[in-house]
């Protein structure tokens, strides 16, 4: 099984995800023009709300094809303006008539853009996926009490904004604090009521924390906790921590892991190991079976922007060590 999404974020760009479908396509594609048929058959799918950005969690269509969430229960999930996903397939005409709960997974392989700036600082064409990086996600409310901006003295403010200042810099130094491979971001954060002259009264922001070790994951939670209550304590504000989504740190498979940096030594790419910052659905198919990924460089290292891009003859390298880690799994030609 091959694929990825084809879902993207708000300002997203034309690869993250879209580069996987079609990669996988081309696999089919190249088999069929050469006549060859594997011993396994081989799927492309194309994984329902990756990104997460209008209906959380993330990772929806894999996590229900892998049995970590519950079909009805992601039906009804709703966005912003209270529309559930299980209506809006409807409508667009993508509610199909087969079971989605998964089944057995031979090997499972993902081709991706990095999203990042590694493989290209390195001047690297293949990056070799080792894991996945563990994320913790948290909706957070601070609340005060919205007051005048003039006539309210500055120690008898209760201003949530002040809070939130302190838990964004804590989010940052904590990152910073557990290198490597430690990610924090506060990704949205919005203020109540937003006028000029009103001592801000709520705060509503997320938290994403990430890290390739789950105890230090842990630790790094439990640090922002632990500014969150110093925080509120000094301002007079109280607070409501909510988990969003919760994914362990990953080791893909070894036999997965191989089988790409055989495809890259066999076609004489440069090749690397490389572990992932982001999510993806592999994440959750490894669940089901052997799973493993394959980076090409993207510009700049941008992702989750317009301007996203990756050269052409990167994308076909990607491709290619994909083809070969395909027909391997699927017992197949040998002479490709």
């Amino acid at each position: 099984m091959t694929g990825s999404h084809i879902d993207t974020q708000p300002t997203g760009g034309k690869f993250d995800g879209c580069y996987g479908v079609m990669a996988g396509l081309e696999v089919i594609r190249t088999l069929n023009d050469l006549g060859l048929e594997t011993q396994a058959p081989i799927e492309v799918v194309v994984w329902t709300n990756e990104e997460g950005s209008r209906f959380p969690p993330c990772m929806m269509g894999s996590g229900v094809f892998a049995g970590k969430f519950d079909l009805a229960e992601t039906l009804a999930k709703q966005d912003e303006q209270g529309l559930s996903v299980g209506a809006e397939l409807q409508r667009i005409g993508y509610a199909g008539p087969r079971a989605v709960l998964g089944h057995p997974v031979g090997a499972y392989f993902e081709a991706h853009i990095e999203q990042g700036p590694v493989l290209e600082d390195r001047q690297t064409t293949i990056g070799v996926v080792m894991g996945c990086l563990g994320q913790k996600w948290f909706d957070l409310t601070l609340s005060g009490v919205e007051a005048h901006a003039g006539p309210t003295p500055m120690h008898l403010r209760k201003d949530a904004l002040v809070g939130a200042a302190q838990v964004v810099s804590a989010v940052n130094r904590i990152a910073h604090a557990h290198q490597p491979h430690a990610c924090g971001t506060v990704g949205c954060l919005s203020l109540h009521p937003g006028s000029r002259n009103v001592i801000p009264g709520q705060v509503q922001m997320t938290l994403d924390l990430r890290h390739l070790h789950a105890d230090r994951l842990q630790a790094m939670v439990d640090e922002v906790r632990q500014v969150i209550e110093d925080s509120c304590r000094q301002h007079g504000l109280s607070f409501e921590l909510t988990a969003t989504a919760d994914f362990p740190p990953l080791d893909f498979d070894p036999a997965c892991v191989a089988a790409v940096r055989q495809g890259a030594e066999h076609l004489g790419l440069s090749h690397m190991d490389i572990v992932s910052g982001a999510g993806h659905d592999a994440i959750f198919i490894a669940e089901l079976g052997p799973a493993g990924m394959i980076f090409v460089p993207c510009e700049g290292g941008i992702s989750h922007n317009e301007i996203e891009n990756a050269a052409p003859q990167d994308l076909a390298d990607g491709c290619a060590v994909l083809l070969r880690a395909m027909v391997n799994a699927a017992q197949g030609v040998q002479s490709l």
